[in-house]
């Protein structure tokens, strides 16, 4: 069990809406919030049994109405100074958060009944969450306020997460009078030597703390004494961290532990006994802690450092564990990341010569930046032990590199198919050919011509075709010249959506068309050019900028030229990923202004007259080219908007691309929506998973379509539509068919 008191995340006011109640439970992942009117007092529980029950009595359903009227006011409670053992005894299968409520009605915390994460300052700590990375100063600034200050500024800009501090209260520490080092050994002579030169008071600590508060990094401290526990609780520290010198000190650690204060504790110079004892103490507080894994020698030798002692800590702690590293380096934390470590602490200094012992294990700034980088790659790397999937990337080089199951001869509707009509051959958009079995011997459900491909519906009796669709707005279809007429046989869009290879755009549109078609049209332009070439209007590289300024005229010259053959008054749509990629990491944010600078000189060179030249939002991560790259222009939502606001220019809202972009920024999708709803003239409908699975079938990723598309309604009611479905093409439009199928009941 845990005793939360970093509320935010599990408090929503009265007034608030429903709606913003429900946004507020998907982020915390606890399926619950509570009602506290605007004095903090508490009202009940909205969980998402509550939300169930509530929405059942309704018709129609109004997300607008206050959480008050919706809360659990009969939700089960605790006072706020019950014991753990009262608190345990509450939980059941169905409640595994407990509001504690003091004397005067408020909410003051929330025991959870889990012990394997806890929250730090902004950070959760724990399995499935990023590794906290602290900077641990400690004494580093050797008794300078600018120095602790400078090294704060240092470790904001190397990446960590946390600064952290030492304070003592010399007098109470020390058996000595004034802390005198007369009579101690030679060890103890000399840490106390440094100490009285090095020490900050309390007071110019709190000063580098609020320098911490101002640049926006969280900040802990290491108190070594109870005078020091009580004024970094009274300061409200967001954590405390006890030394490994302190582990057995049982005193201390229930005298901190009595402030509710998550605490983080290094196990260095301990035996497996002591851990087990204060591992039992800390039960008895119901304080969240954490245990770090230590080899408190300055520096440690990697012979000594026993990371493997990590996962039968996390056994004994029965709580997330990390390392604090002595040795030499940053590449024994890396590994210390593999195998479990959900906090890394790591000296940080600007010169391993200053004297202590603690700057010559440190790293340096940049050393530090390289830390961060390679622990979160790592972390990327790891993943999770669930069942292999196919990666998005992955599932493009498949189509492009793997084999399918195709027709070895031309065979007819009804006709049993045979070993000898089935060839296996690439590319595989197809059939995979470990299907073979189970396609031998079946009647053919189609006619299908030599070379075309088998599909899995031609396991079943199922055939894939399209109907008449009615939606709110203009609809239309993703197409290819060659396959306008397979996916028109059964249906007729408002429009149809051309997405442009380059080698289409060496095409006379006359050799295509042999009548006018009854529609409108829209044109994507080709990301890829000839010579692996991608265009991006935001290259610093002339020559690059110059090509792409070029072949994005060329799409426009082109959409204008087939006018001709649409019956359309209207403008068409031109599509178009402006660029704005690197290849190794995204740039820092005030780069951007730039960046965006250079794509409106490069669109004020283009003739865009008689289309509506549209800016595709774009995800954080595109895939070219079978592999992946970083982007970073029209990718938050926040830029992307103040762009088109400035520019006067319109977007084509990718759903699955923002919504990629709002997860991997940590927006609520929603708010991303409000922001480029109103600048979109053009929409791309598609799901996404995570930060760069696009493309995903509707109703199978993690867009809420419901709310989706009220917001669209309200907010772009005229912009058309295509269902962006990822291959939706093959099999006659399959994709496509079931993507509007579920878009119909929403649009």
């Amino acid at each position: 069990m845990i005793i939360e008191r970093s509320l935010a995340p599990y408090v929503v006011n009265g007034d608030d809406s429903v709606l913003h109640a429900l946004e507020r439970i998907s982020a915390n992942k606890a399926r619950i919030v509570f009602c506290v009117s605007e004095h903090g007092r508490f009202i009940g529980a909205i969980s998402d049994g509550d939300f169930r029950r509530w929405v059942a009595r309704q018709s129609p359903i109004d997300l607008t109405v206050a959480c008050s009227e919706v809360a659990n006011r009969d939700a089960v409670t605790m006072p706020a100074d019950s014991t753990p053992a009262a608190i345990r005894a509450r939980f059941t299968t169905a409640i595994d958060h407990i509001p504690l409520i003091d004397e005067h009605g408020h909410l003051t915390g929330v025991a959870i009944n889990r012990s394997d994460a806890l929250s730090i300052g902004r950070h959760t700590v724990g399995p499935g969450h990023r590794s906290l990375l602290i900077a641990e100063i400690g004494i580093n600034h050797n008794g300078s306020v600018d120095l602790a200050k400078r090294l704060v500024d240092l470790a904001k800009g190397s990446g960590a997460d946390v600064v952290k501090f030492q304070l003592r209260d010399m007098e109470a520490l020390y058996r000595g009078a004034g802390a005198s080092s007369a009579g101690e050994d030679l060890g103890p002579q000399y840490t106390l030597d440094l100490l009285s030169r090095f020490n900050l008071p309390a007071e110019q600590l709190f000063e580098v703390f609020d320098h911490a508060r101002d640049v926006d990094i969280d900040v802990m401290c290491t108190p070594w004494d109870a005078p020091s526990v009580d004024a970094l609780v009274d300061y409200g520290v967001p954590a405390l961290k006890i030394a490994s010198a302190d582990l057995t000190n049982h005193a201390l650690l229930t005298h901190a532990a009595a402030s509710g204060t998550p605490m983080i504790l290094s196990t260095g110079m301990s035996t497996e006994e002591e851990i087990r004892e204060t591992v039992a103490v800390m039960k008895t507080t119901g304080t969240a802690y954490a245990m770090l894994h230590c080899q408190s020698t300055y520096p440690a030798p990697f012979k000594d450092v026993n990371l493997r002692y990590l996962t039968r800590l996390a056994e004994l702690g029965d709580c997330p564990v990390g390392y604090s590293g002595h040795e030499r380096g940053y590449h024994v934390p890396i590994a210390a990341i593999g195998l479990g470590a959900s906090i890394i602490e790591k000296h940080f200094t600007v010169d391993r010569s200053m004297e202590g012992n603690d700057h010559k294990v440190s790293l340096l700034p940049h050393e530090f930046t390289e830390m961060v980088q390679r622990v979160r790659e790592v972390e990327d790397a790891l993943g999770s032990s669930g069942p292999r999937a196919v990666s998005t990337g992955e599932m493009m080089n498949r189509v492009n590199l793997a084999k399918s199951l195709v027709a070895a001869r031309d065979i007819t509707p009804g006709e049993t198919i045979t070993a000898d009509a089935v060839d296996i051959k690439s590319p595989g958009r197809g059939l995979q050919p470990n299907a073979l079995s189970q396609l031998v011997g079946r009647p053919a459900g189609r006619a299908l011509k030599a070379g075309d491909f088998f599909y899995a519906t031609d396991l079943t009796d199922a055939v894939a075709r399209g109907r008449d669709y009615t939606f709110r707005r203009p609809w239309g279809l993703p197409v290819r010249y060659h396959d306008i007429a397979a996916l028109t046989a059964d249906t007729t869009p408002d429009f149809l959506e051309f997405h442009f290879s380059y080698k289409d755009l060496e095409l006379d549109p006359a050799s295509i068309f042999t009548e006018r078609l009854s529609m409108s049209y829209a044109c994507h332009a080709p990301d890829l050019f000839q010579g692996d070439f991608l265009l991006n209007l935001a290259a610093e590289d002339d020559a690059h900028w110059e090509r792409s300024i070029e072949e994005l005229q060329r799409v426009i010259d082109l959409t204008r030229l087939m006018r001709q053959w649409f019956t359309t008054d209207a403008d068409p749509v031109v599509i178009q990923s402006m660029g704005g990629f690197t290849t190794d990491a995204h740039v820092p944010a005030d780069e951007l202004p730039d960046m965006y600078a250079r794509v409106e000189a490069g669109l004020k060179r283009v003739d865009d007259t008689g289309v509506r030249l549209c800016a595709q939002t774009l995800p954080p991560f595109p895939w070219y080219m079978g592999g992946q790259l970083y982007c970073n222009l029209f990718v938050r939502a926040d830029d992307t908007a103040a762009w088109a606001a400035q520019t006067g220019r319109r977007l084509c809202l990718d759903v699955s691309h923002s919504k990629l972009a709002a997860t991997f920024h940590e927006q609520p999708f929603s708010e991303a929506v409000e922001l480029l709803a109103p600048h979109a003239d053009h929409l791309h409908l598609v799901d996404a998973t995570g930060v760069d699975g696009e493309g995903v079938q509707v109703g199978e990723g993690e867009v809420d379509w419901p709310l989706l598309a009220q917001q669209l309604d309200r907010l772009a009611p005229g912009a058309g539509f295509i269902p962006e479905i990822w291959q939706g093409h093959v099999n006659n439009g399959e994709g496509f068919w079931v993507a509007l199928d579920r878009l119909e009941q929403w649009f």
